[in-house]
């Protein structure tokens, strides 16, 4: 482990002035602080498969504290990672690693924190969220549901830390996180159980607290503003939206965000694209897609079946699909029969011999309303379809296929994958 100069501190801290007031209390506080980023950052960066400054390069579970986040802390801009692609870093599990942790301080009543689970499903529960001091600290909250499902891409929550402005003091709290696989199976290392400290100072009176409590705020017999729900800060002018604002949204009042341009949603979650996105993908960002398995670009046009899911069916990936209960086939191509007089049900070689000649002769019949034959179609089958009352759906006329027959094929050139 590299050894860090105290002119390598003092740098640091110049930059800290910067951002707080200085005075030799919160000088000592915050030399404690990034001394103890500096340190933990070292760690992970020598224990850990990748480097703390270059960002997870694997396709595993990760959660950190990001740059900006850092940067509020010590003024210099670095990660610090506490799990990295599917490992609990080791200076968490340490057993002395709370011990050496400072005081937070109480100019610092959040910290934020970005995960991901990449390729894996990763499932959480924050089973602890607890103030061992409520007179000086309330109980933590953070920004998004406690059960749930670590997001696929990097998402960013918040870990909130209110002071009660009852008392002065220091008050420990309790976190606790845990981590399971798809399967059921904890990550090793977790449950995390995180005991911390935090310095709350106690708000002094006000003689001007009546004309200054806002949005509802009224000022108590200790002339301090009592804020009402959805609202925090010495004068009830700060609003809280749980979960918090995304992609740079800012919460105008409790539970309304107000979107950069480019996002949309409650919580400014989702993205604007001026072109749809396709084949059921979602916008997550100004003009970009999220696809769903089996189809990508940048409207998720392509598809990873190079020969199409027919009658409905949905491409799953590299040349899988998965099919409506009324067809089969590799591509959905074959027509389910019912059991009729102790039939077999066993689509006929005369179903076989259209399935592949081309997308419409493929698609010579799909389910018609909810497919479970009512014993009439549910909608007229059209110019180019007949219907089959037994089973309720159209049987389409070759070239056209859907639900009502009014569709035609657009291939027109696929073999006939199986002999007349």
């Amino acid at each position: 482990m590299s050894l860090f100069r105290h002119t390598d501190l003092d740098q640091v801290l110049s930059k800290q002035s910067q951002i707080l007031p200085r005075s030799p209390v919160v000088d000592n506080m915050w030399r404690l602080w990034v001394l103890a980023l500096l340190l933990l950052v070292e760690v992970t960066r020598t224990s850990s498969r990748g480097d703390v400054n270059s960002g997870v390069t694997g396709d595993d579970l990760s959660l950190w504290i990001d740059t900006q986040q850092v940067k509020m802390f010590s003024g210099i801009s670095m990660k610090i990672y506490a799990i990295v692609d599917g490992r609990v870093s080791p200076y968490i599990l340490d057993p002395n690693f709370e011990r050496h942790l400072p005081i937070i301080p109480s100019e610092v009543s959040y910290v934020n924190f970005t995960w991901k689970s990449g390729g894996k499903k990763y499932y959480y529960n924050f089973d602890r969220l607890q103030s061992f001091d409520e007179s000086i600290l309330e109980a933590p909250v953070i920004s998004i549901d406690t059960m749930g499902r670590v997001p696929r891409r990097p998402k960013v929550f918040s870990v909130f830390l209110p002071c009660s402005g009852n008392s002065s003091g220091i008050a420990p709290f309790g976190i606790g996180l845990l981590i399971k696989s798809r399967k059921g199976k904890p990550l090793p290392g977790t449950p995390l159980r995180l005991r911390l400290r935090k310095e709350c100072a106690q708000r002094g009176p006000d003689p001007e607290c009546d004309r200054k409590c806002a949005n509802g705020g009224w000022c108590n017999q200790e002339r301090i503003c009592q804020c009402p729900e959805g609202y925090m800060g010495q004068h009830c002018r700060t609003a809280l939206c749980y979960p918090q604002c995304m992609n740079g949204g800012s919460c105008t009042s409790p539970g309304i965000c107000s979107c950069l341009p480019g996002f949309q949603g409650r919580h400014c979650e989702g993205g604007i694209c001026a072109e749809k996105c396709l084949n059921g993908g979602k916008c997550i960002q100004k003009d970009t897609c999220d696809c769903p398995k089996g189809y990508y670009g940048l409207r998720c046009e392509f598809s990873k079946c190079i020969i199409p899911c027919l009658n409905g069916g949905r491409c799953r990936g590299a040349n899988k699909c998965r099919c409506p209960s009324a067809f089969g086939g590799d591509h959905c191509e074959i027509m389910r029969t019912t059991r009729v007089n102790g039939g077999s049900g066993i689509p006929s070689r005369r179903q076989h011999s259209h399935s592949l000649s081309s997308a419409a002769e493929a698609s010579n019949s799909e389910v018609g309303g909810d497919g479970r034959g009512k014993g009439r179609c549910p909608r007229h089958c059209g110019a180019h379809g007949t219907c089959q009352p037994e089973r309720g759906i159209c049987i389409c006329e070759p070239g056209w296929f859907g639900k009502m027959c009014r569709r035609r094929g657009a291939f027109h050139n696929f073999p006939n994958f199986f002999p007349p």
